[in-house]
């Protein structure tokens, strides 16, 4: 809605202008008429649209050419006045102000005009036989009102009139030529419709019927009067009701209906609840609202109620009920959209069926990487799927979550977070496009089908830490060392791929961790891709293995996506673990023991001789002569079964540190 609404008043010398404009704000004829009245501003509370009103006056006697041709550009609505007694003032209509208003105002934008007929107290016949052709020839005029200053007759319906004409035009909605409605109408009509059809069967029905009016209206429809307006649909158009419910030619047909009959403001009302401007383009204040701040460090996720409201988007237009999209649904699923927002990378960026097409685990990993990645697009992309109307909010806004500060998640070594980002670094061709499609769930054989220039640089899909579904968001970054930005560097954790046969792979992860990453906090992960191809020394001076002692990282890890199957998904869940819980302790072997299985390291040997037959035949036989003959209550009291009780955990700890001392002088 506008804030205000400015309306000017020319005409003639002597029709009236001035006295309209006293007659309204004195309620009574005034006795002395000034040339000109000063610019009245009327307060919103007092008027029909609760809109501030300015009505400005006109003087040929006090303003210049210049001053009317600035009033006319500021003016919202003009209302030409004539004399309904003056055939002269009426012919001046078309001959002089109709034209001095188009050549001073923008032809893409007509200003509305009104036509007031005033001093019909002083004749007993109408002006509008005279009026209609001129209404029927300059689409810019809204309305007729023939109407008297001294009698009263009309004025406030006058100005109510000219408001109207600003807050609620028939010119973007209707063409009088052609007696429908404008496409630019008809088509912000159907997106209104199809996002209303909360089941998507092409009807609403009782249900959709009154959510949609208490949604426009603050108030449902009785069912009689539900009753009444689906009847009158159907004595004008036959298949403008079915199944008891409003189909989407039935719901054009009644807004046609009410603009025909003057109910522009009926037609309005939806549209602005809607979004749309005066322009009908959906309004940048409910695309992308204001209130969301991100500081810095923090992040944007969907809070669980604008997942359910995803969810139901899915399921709104899975109608094969196979949990994914084909290209017609989800084509469906967007024509509420001014475009196709997803193209085709996106089926390489998420997770698919056989045939390629977007699987419901696919859909919300998406719709979770845009969030994350591009928070206004993600509030454009609700908008138009009209989350703050189906969900009763005030904006899209209320979806989103924005995290707290990455440096508090350190400091109290836990996170609330859902989604973790993991940037790839690695040289051309160590196989970081395909370790992100392995992500995804397909092997070499299926990532030779995809086509290089659909191939994304991102994949996200979930992932379970502890039993909590999390999403991992992987971004291959492109190997230009000098160039790496603050994006390419700002992450969760690092994973630096090299190729395993490659001698001279290595060499970049080295020389980007030692640049980058040596000294933060981030962790990282050294990943030895092609692991099924022959392994090839790597010519730099540590080798992977010693690299990633050195500096404290975990092992190397052996990956491949060439196996028959779907590649394993193990490695990506130690990504999330390390990810969530980025503390140096977790780095360490002590708390990482499901990452290494070299076999060589002290730790491995370690486990190996815990695992040992000697160990575990030592270990019952302590058990068995100390704890598991039957303990009775002179047992607990008797020092000397506590004593032999301590002595053999001495003895089992003495044993196991002096394995560990053994083992650690070898290394």
């Amino acid at each position: 809605m506008r804030k205000d609404v400015r309306i000017l008043l020319v005409g003639e010398p002597k029709v009236g202008k001035t006295s309209l404009i006293m007659s309204l704000v004195s309620e009574e004829f005034p006795q002395v008429v000034p040339y000109r009245a000063e610019e009245i501003t009327i307060p919103a509370d007092v008027t029909p649209e609760r809109v501030p009103t300015h009505i400005v006056d006109y003087s040929e006697a006090e303003q210049t050419d210049e001053q009317l041709s600035s009033e006319i550009s500021k003016a919202n609505v003009i209302c030409i006045v004539y004399a309904v007694n003056n055939k002269k003032s009426i012919e001046k209509v078309t001959s002089h102000w109709i034209p001095l208003i188009n050549d001073n105002t923008d032809k893409d934008s007509r200003v509305p005009v009104i036509l007031v007929g005033n001093k019909s107290d002083l004749v007993e016949h109408s002006s509008m036989e005279t009026i209609l052709p001129v209404m029927n020839q300059y689409t810019e005029i809204e309305t007729c009102v023939e109407c008297s200053a001294k009698n009263l007759k009309n004025i406030s319906e006058l100005f109510y009139y000219a408001q109207k004409a600003v807050l609620h035009p028939t010119g973007p909605l209707y063409c009088p030529e052609e007696k429908q409605m404008k496409p630019a109408c008809i088509k912000a009509l159907t997106r209104i419709f199809k996002v209303s059809d909360l089941d998507n069967d092409g009807i609403l029905n009782d249900n959709e019927l009154n959510f949609f009016q208490r949604t426009c209206f603050n108030a449902p429809l009785v069912s009689q009067a539900l009753e009444d307006v689906k009847n009158v649909v159907r004595k004008n158009m036959i298949d403008g009701v079915c199944d008891n419910g409003l189909t989407l030619k039935g719901f054009l047909f009644l807004h046609t209906l009410f603009i025909q009959r003057g109910r522009h403001e009926t037609t309005w009302t939806v549209l602005r609840r809607f979004g749309y401007d005066d322009d009908l383009e959906l309004h940048q204040d409910y695309l992308f609202p204001l209130t969301l701040k991100v500081p810095p460090d923090c992040t944007t996720e969907l809070n669980h109620n604008a997942y359910l409201f995803l969810q139901s988007v899915f399921d709104k237009h899975d109608k094969d009920r196979d949990c994914a999209l084909s290209p017609e649904e989800l084509k469906d699923l967007f024509d509420v959209f001014p475009y196709m927002p997803w193209g085709p990378d996106v089926n390489n960026t998420v997770c698919t069926n056989d045939e390629g097409w977007i699987t419901y685990q696919g859909y919300l990993s998406q719709w979770t990487l845009t969030t994350y990645l591009d928070v206004q697009r993600c509030l454009e992309y609700l908008g138009y799927l009209g989350y703050s109307i189906i969900s009763e909010q005030e904006s899209q806004a209320v979806a989103i979550t924005v995290t707290r500060d990455k440096k508090i998640d350190l400091q109290k070594k836990q996170t609330q977070r859902s989604v973790f980002r993991c940037n790839v670094f690695g040289d051309s061709g160590s196989g970081k496009s395909g370790f992100l499609q392995a992500f995804l769930g397909r092997n070499l054989t299926r990532q030779n089908t995809v086509s290089e220039e659909h191939m994304s640089y991102y994949a996200i899909s979930t992932a379970y830490v502890y039993g909590q579904e999390k999403y991992l968001l992987l971004h291959e970054v492109f190997p230009d060392f000098d160039v790496l930005s603050d994006t390419d560097l700002a992450c969760d954790i690092v994973c630096l791929v090299y190729d395993a046969s490659n001698p001279h792979s290595f060499e970049y992860c080295a020389r980007v961790f030692k640049q980058y990453f040596m000294d933060t906090k981030t962790p990282c992960m050294m990943i030895a891709a092609k692991s099924d191809l022959q392994e090839a020394k790597q010519l730099y001076a540590l080798t992977p293995l010693e690299f990633c002692r050195k500096h404290k990282m975990p092992p190397p890890q052996a990956f491949t996506c060439n196996t028959a199957d779907a590649p394993c998904k193990d490695i990506y869940t130690k990504l999330t673990t390390m990810a969530m819980h980025p503390d140096s302790e977790l780095l360490g072997h002590a708390r990482l023991r499901c990452m290494c299985t070299c076999n060589r390291c002290t730790f491995c040997h370690l486990q190996n001789f815990i695992n040992s037959e000697l160990v575990q035949t030592v270990k019952a036989k302590l058990y068995t002569a100390i704890l598991s003959r039957h303990v009775t209550q002179a047992d607990l009291k008797s020092s000397t079964f506590w004593l032999r009780v301590s002595a053999g955990a001495t003895v089992f700890a003495v044993l196991g540190f002096a394995m560990y001392r053994v083992l650690l002088k070898q290394r």
